[in-house]
């Protein structure tokens, strides 16, 4: 069997063990995969939703908050535009929804038809004839400068909610919030586009908030040494560290003018907030005198109710009982705890943890699948939850949906949603019509909600068919294309392929060829439009980028994206990408040997293995399944199963007297001449769920296995 192991440095695990608290199976996995740094630590073992980052980091958030409120306000008319992919439906449905649940006269669009992406100066136009004075896209618009400059001439304000890759010149909007601009401040820049839709939400959700724009200082006094105290505040806006905090060291009764000093002048104007105020005042009077008096807010009395465990506590003690400090580069101060503590008492108090955002964690999951954003830092969490949590979603129509693909009867897991429920509701995009997706999730009606999953449950067998057909009608052009790009790129297309497909042939096709692959259609014999996906680690906005100047329209993330161009630009389009995977050395990726997380020594393969697998899920893009390596297992009973050739082994493989049931895919052939009861092997294998008969089963996924005795 061929595999590899990579080396580590086993001190480096023993470390990562003590100070987490794991066991040295999972940390041998963790540095195995370089994951090291402590914050990346933090995104695998933790699961709360106050680790996720906060809207207002986003450096124009506010900016969009005020003008939604304001157009709530004024009574304007807004529309939403998205895209046609599953992103950008799930994108719509949940901002369309909060829009007009604080009162917003909003109406919706996404393209239809043989409609561009994104939305055309003729969708402004006809927004404007209606009054529409704001425009608010979701999954597009960062692309669309020329349709945002129109909209601003007829005096309509863009807000763009957006996270495709930005080209060199930014559309002219009142704001935008897209995680992949590089000055955005937003620390995480994988975000699907309904990731960021939620973002918005929460930030407006927060907004409704007594703590939305109030400057806080968060106030801790200490006593220090020979007689000393020392003061340490934190400025705070909505939630976010807004200075660096100011810290300074108090001899009591030499202050002449408490108002000359760095950290009076820090905290002036502001919302003070400390722990146990009592204590607080009596050190704040000890430095300046008993004649002056210290306005405050006691988070205390607030924590206390919320959080009873903590009632009694110091800010030191709560330190030392934290498990969060083990995830800080630097020593942890008490005004960190402060900081967290503050933080998590408004969360809490104000439900922006759990109701408001937990809830919106099933149309954010499916989305980060959909657009295979990888699943690391927050998406963790935030897919975490809406796994856990998608069987109980208060949406109907994705209720439906999860019924109908008889997912409510088992665990669910991220190739769940993968295979089942994203191709659904991608198919009424690629098939031209998105819109009854959307209606889907938007209706409350039993009976209109069956009509619209039949119709879409269809749409995805024709678009399945539509698939299978043109791939074997296109096959041959894409071997041509493949050796005339000199085994380096693929680039296929014409009148015969329905453009709702050109994403799925081009996926397949890179992942066939190992190479990146181009499909394209044309529309009314004048406009090419088509998608690209890469192949391996090659970044397909690079190649985009040398065709700016002739697109229409084009974007997309780092390894998939889509574009439009005139149809007289398609030779120069060919000629250019000819030269760009000639200079830049593009060739078939070479497919590499199995990477294993780790190697399993005779008995350990136990209850810290499926805890190891559990730390890890979810899997997904950026974080595959893990693969173990155990050797000399003993085979205790094995059986042919499935009607088609080949067939498959199942199997009961013995560890140390422990049994494990197994499953070797398309392995029948093997069975009795290399694999026999009481045989020992050596296996590469997965850990996975086995949903039969409503029982719940570990099983082994065997990836390989090879005799040795």
């Amino acid at each position: 069997m061929k595999y590899i192991k990579k080396q580590i440095d086993a001190d480096l695990v023993k470390e990562i063990s003590a100070q987490y608290k794991t066991s040295l199976l999972l940390a041998s996995i963790l540095v195995r995969r370089n994951i090291i740094d402590p914050l990346d630590i933090m995104f695998i073992l933790e699961s709360d939703m106050r680790y996720i980052h906060n809207p207002f980091l986003f450096h124009q958030m506010e900016d969009v908050v005020d003008r939604i409120h304001s157009a709530a306000e004024e009574g304007e008319k807004v529309i939403v535009f998205g895209d046609r992919d599953t992103d950008g439906i799930t994108s719509t449905v949940l901002l369309v929804k909060k829009l007009r649940e604080i009162g917003i006269d909003v109406s919706w669009s996404l393209p239809s038809g043989d409609d561009m992406y994104g939305f055309t100066e003729k969708k402004v136009e006809d927004f404007a004839k209606q009054n529409g004075s704001l425009i608010i896209t979701v999954d597009c618009g960062i692309s669309s400068a020329k349709e945002i400059a129109y909209a601003a001439t007829l005096g309509i304000d863009t807000i763009i909610i957006d996270h495709h890759m930005p080209g060199e010149v930014l559309p002219e909007a009142f704001a935008i919030i897209n995680p992949k601009m590089e000055d955005c401040g937003y620390p995480f820049r994988h975000l699907a586009a309904c990731g960021v839709v939620s973002k918005v939400i929460w930030a407006l959700a927060f907004s409704e908030t007594e703590l939305y724009k109030k400057e806080i200082s968060l106030l801790n006094i200490v006593p220090g040494n020979g007689g000393t105290y020392i003061a340490e505040a934190q400025k705070i806006f909505n939630l976010v560290k807004s200075d660096d905090p100011v810290r300074e060291t108090f001899m009591p009764g030499i202050i002449s003018d408490l108002n000359k000093t760095p950290l009076v002048k820090y905290i002036s104007n502001s919302i003070i907030v400390v722990y146990s105020a009592k204590q607080q005042k009596h050190f704040f009077s000890e430095i300046f005198g008993k004649n002056v008096d210290l306005s405050v807010v006691d988070i205390a009395l607030e924590s206390d109710i919320l959080f009873p465990r903590l009632k009694g506590l110091s800010l030191l003690q709560m330190r030392e009982l934290s498990k969060d400090s083990r995830y800080y580069t630097e020593p942890v101060k008490e005004l960190d705890v402060l900081f967290n503590l503050f933080t998590a008492v408004a969360m809490k108090k104000n439900n922006l943890q759990d109701d408001k955002f937990k809830n919106m964690a099933d149309f954010v999951t499916i989305s980060s699948i959909a657009d295979m954003m990888p699943l690391v830092n927050e998406n963790r969490i935030i897919v975490k939850h809406g796994i856990e949590n998608i069987k109980k979603t208060s949406n109907k129509g994705l209720h439906e949906l999860l019924y109908r693909q008889k997912l409510l009867e088992k665990p669910i897991a991220t190739t769940d949603i993968a295979w089942n429920i994203t191709p659904l509701i991608n198919a009424t995009g690629r098939l031209g019509v998105p819109e009854k997706a959307a209606q889907l999730f938007f209706s409350d009606d039993i009976e209109e909600i069956r009509v619209l999953a039949n119709e879409i449950i269809s749409l995805n067998k024709e678009r399945k068919k539509l698939g299978d057909n043109l791939w074997d009608t296109l096959f041959d052009s894409a071997k041509k294309s493949f050796e005339e790009f000199n085994n380096s790129l693929i680039f296929i297309g014409g009148k015969q392929v329905n453009r709702g497909i050109t994403g799925i042939l081009s996926a397949r096709l890179a992942s066939h060829f190992n190479v990146p692959a181009a499909v394209y259609t044309v529309l009314e014999d004048k406009i090419i439009v088509g998608s690209i996906r890469s192949a391996g680690s090659y970044p397909i906005m690079a190649m985009m980028n040398i065709c700016s100047d002739i697109f229409m329209d084009f974007g997309g993330h780092d390894f998939a994206g889509g574009f439009s161009l005139e149809i007289n630009n398609l030779d120069e389009m060919k000629k250019r990408f000819t030269k760009y995977v000639k200079n830049n050395a593009i060739t078939a990726a070479e497919k590499k040997d199995i990477e294993i997380d780790a190697e399993l020594p005779e008995g350990y393969l136990n209850q810290d293995v499926i805890e190891a697998v559990n730390a890890l899920k979810p899997f997904g893009e950026g974080n595959p399944e893990l693969v173990f390596l155990a050797r000399s297992l003993k085979i205790k009973t094995i059986e042919i199963i499935g009607n088609k050739s080949p067939g498959h082994i199942k199997l009961v493989l013995e560890s140390k007297g422990v049994p494990w049931s197994a499953i070797f895919w398309n392995a029948a052939d093997r069975a009795g001449k290399d694999f026999s009861p009481e045989a020992k092997v050596d296996v590469l294998f997965k850990i996975k769920n086995n949903f039969f008969a409503n029982n719940n089963i570990l099983q082994l996924d065997i990836i390989n296995m090879e005799r040795v005795g």
